[in-house]
């Protein structure tokens, strides 16, 4: 038995380094040997929500909804680098996860803002972990936090490698059918340790995507 409904950073790889080389080209490959056990691959269809939500204003940064349910709660407790460019990348690697649990909660692969902020390997990250969720029948309630990050720009200027823990310690995957909550107990498995490259959209230098994305579960240096 599953102790959630895999969480983002579930059965991902653990990473001791990370070099910046993304260039945020479609051919990607960084995320396909990081599978989900169990999750579909590949899965096109979208498939429709039953709950839908309000839209807020402030809810669309570049001009796109990453709005969530409203006991969907992604807290980003970090303070935003002096770097501008960094600044930038690191809220939109925000936008990225808001982007995953939207689609989780839309019950699609193909929300535009999942498109809109990913390439790659990391738009190949965001499919596996909402095709998981969908697959088995789950939808995400509860609060996640993030914290600790941290930044660091390539040599080049084009990438912003952007770091932080997650505590998903109060959020649970609830059935979709039987709307039960699978809470579970407090462990080490609630701690996850993220390195997600961003890089900017080919025609835009304000919108940063994620192309690569690491995770070291039961990261005990974020507990």
């Amino acid at each position: 038995m599953k102790r959630r409904p895999l969480p983002v950073a579930a059965a991902m790889t653990t990473v001791a380094a990370l070099l910046l080389t993304a260039c945020g080209s479609g051919d990607d490959k960084s995320g396909e040997n990081n599978k989900v056990t169990g999750a579909g691959q590949g899965t096109e269809t979208p498939r429709g929500s039953t709950e839908p939500w309000p839209t807020l204003a402030e809810d669309k940064p570049d001009g796109v909804d990453v709005s969530l349910p409203s006991d969907v709660d992604l807290v980003f407790d970090w303070d935003k680098p002096e770097d501008e460019n960094e600044a930038a990348a690191m809220d939109d690697a925000a936008n990225y996860l808001r982007a995953i649990y939207r689609g989780v909660a839309k019950r699609t692969t193909k929300d535009a803002a999942v498109t809109a902020y990913s390439t790659g390997g990391g738009l190949h990250y965001a499919d596996t972990q909402i095709n998981a969720w969908l697959d088995g029948g789950w939808t995400a309630t509860g609060t996640l936090r993030h914290y600790n990050a941290t930044s660091r720009s390539a040599p080049n200027g084009k990438s912003v490698e952007v770091a932080f823990c997650a505590d998903s310690g109060t959020f649970y995957g609830r059935e979709i059918k039987t709307k039960k909550i699978l809470r579970t107990k407090p462990s080490i498995e609630d701690f996850d340790y993220f390195k997600i490259v961003m890089v900017t959209f080919p025609t835009r230098t304000d919108l940063w995507q994620a192309s690569k994305v690491f995770v070291e579960t039961k990261a005990a240096k974020c507990r």
